[in-house]
């Protein structure tokens, strides 16, 4: 793509870095087959190609970013799909990170969008104010038809029906391996799933342990990737992050580390993207770069140290994977929840047009319900195709939005992170939504 930039434009970093982008993209237009908006909506502008030229026209005439533009960005899910389509490998991610931040710094929202987006900012990466929020929305979701916005439905939607009990083990701590330690690794905690679903970090962390790893269980919050991907500034919270991290390294006075294991691939994304964010910072462009590095989704992680033998009874067992679009548009794991479900002895399926995004995509199902509701339905009625005993995920939004969309639809299919169905295979307890499947 031919650009434009003046040699004093191309000074600023961020228009350097954004002329770089728009150069390698050739305008084939592959990626509107694979964009879950346009496939949706049918708006040129509402694919990839559409959107790079909207902020090529911003960026090159460095105007503020206008109602059209915010439309269209906002509407982009950021699954990358179009990434894994792309012939010419566009950075799209960063282009588009690039394009939210200058919205975010020259736009002003209508009011209830800012007050919206700044509650979900100061209540999601907080753990303990989630929970509180959730425990309030539970008593309020029977009313949601109620709500006076579709916002505000879609939040009382994602509430769970039943609220999940305290895990013991979701506390700062070593915790040691079931027998001698021949990993040492960390653990990221998280934020939402703490709240909505603290059994997948319990099942995460047995599965660890039984499998030769002592896990430190650090004393952090959010990765920042709610914020980021909002076009707000996250850098703090990715400096702490890196902080907590690399002290555990050999590197960083601690006894060291063999991986950073993350159980949400969302979180996976933005961590893994550490070395990009901080890379103009002095201070930490080093230990961010190597922080990323460490950083493996924990399927990715028991793939490479093996799974152990399965129990017996998992034998058979129908159950489709969903794969998150942050699991394998982001970080391009396609291969390991599928290998490792399979050497478990389950009879593994995946949907039709599984990159296609369930809707999810961070606070996208909130601020976006209409959209995300289609893309719901569509991805529910291809799960459902695939007649499962079990549906498998990898990030606790496609299990929150998956789940929300199989209620009342008449498929009894429970769905699950995948570390919580290895745990119950590898000798792991059976997690509570499986009663009555096994």
């Amino acid at each position: 793509m031919q650009t434009h930039f003046s040699p004093e434009q191309l000074t600023d970093e961020r228009l350097a870095t954004a002329d770089a982008i728009l150069r390698t993209c050739v305008h084939c237009g592959m990626c509107t087959s694979t964009c879950p908006t346009y496939v949706t909506l049918g708006d040129e502008l509402d694919s990839p190609r559409g959107r790079i030229y909207l902020m090529k026209d911003m960026f090159e005439n460095e105007r503020p970013a206008t109602k059209e533009v915010v439309q269209h960005l906002d509407r982009c899910l950021s699954c990358l799909s179009c990434m894994t389509t792309c012939p010419s490998s566009v950075d799209y991610m960063h282009l588009v990170d690039l394009g939210r931040q200058h919205i975010e710094e020259t736009y002003k929202r209508p009011l209830v969008d800012r007050w919206t987006r700044k509650l979900l900012a100061a209540l999601i990466p907080y753990h303990r104010r989630f929970g509180l929020a959730m425990k309030l929305g539970w008593l309020a979701r029977p009313f949601r038809a109620l709500a006076p916005t579709a916002r505000m439905r879609a939040m009382l939607e994602l509430v769970p029906q039943h609220l999940p009990q305290h895990e013991p083990t979701d506390r700062p701590g070593v915790y040691e391996a079931e027998a001698e330690a021949q990993y040492r690794v960390a653990m990221l905690p998280g934020c939402a799933q703490r709240a909505l679903a603290p059994s997948i970090n319990a099942a995460t962390l047995r599965v660890l342990q039984r499998h030769g790893c002592q896990v430190t269980y650090p004393d952090v919050g959010c990765c920042g990737s709610l914020r980021h991907h909002m076009g707000q500034d996250a850098l703090d919270e990715a400096r702490a992050m890196v902080d907590a991290i690399w002290a555990m390294t050999s590197a960083g006075g601690g006894a060291g580390l063999d991986a950073f294991v993350i159980n949400a691939s969302g979180c996976g994304t933005t961590v893994k993207d550490y070395g990009h964010m901080l890379a103009d910072d002095p201070d930490y462009a080093d230990k961010a770069a190597a922080v990323a590095d460490l950083a493996k989704d924990v399927t990715e992680w028991l793939e490479t140290i093996g799974l152990r033998a399965a129990r017996p009874d998992a034998a058979g067992l129908r159950v489709t994977y969903h794969s998150a679009c942050s699991m394998q548009h982001g970080q391009q794991i396609k291969t390991p929840p599928i290998t490792l479900l399979k050497r478990a002895g389950f009879t593994v399926s995946q949907p039709r047009d599984g990159h296609l995004c369930c809707g999810s995509a961070g606070t996208y199902n909130i601020l976006q319900p209409e959209i995300a509701d289609r893309l719901l339905a569509r991805k529910v009625e291809t799960l459902a195709e695939t007649v499962p005993q079990i549906i498998v995920a990898g990030n606790i939004g496609c299990i929150s939005q998956i789940g929300r969309g199989l209620s009342g639809t008449g498929n009894n299919a429970p769905i699950i992170h995948t570390a919580e169905l290895l745990d119950w295979a590898t000798g792991g307890p059976a997690p509570a939504a499986l009663e009555g499947v096994l």
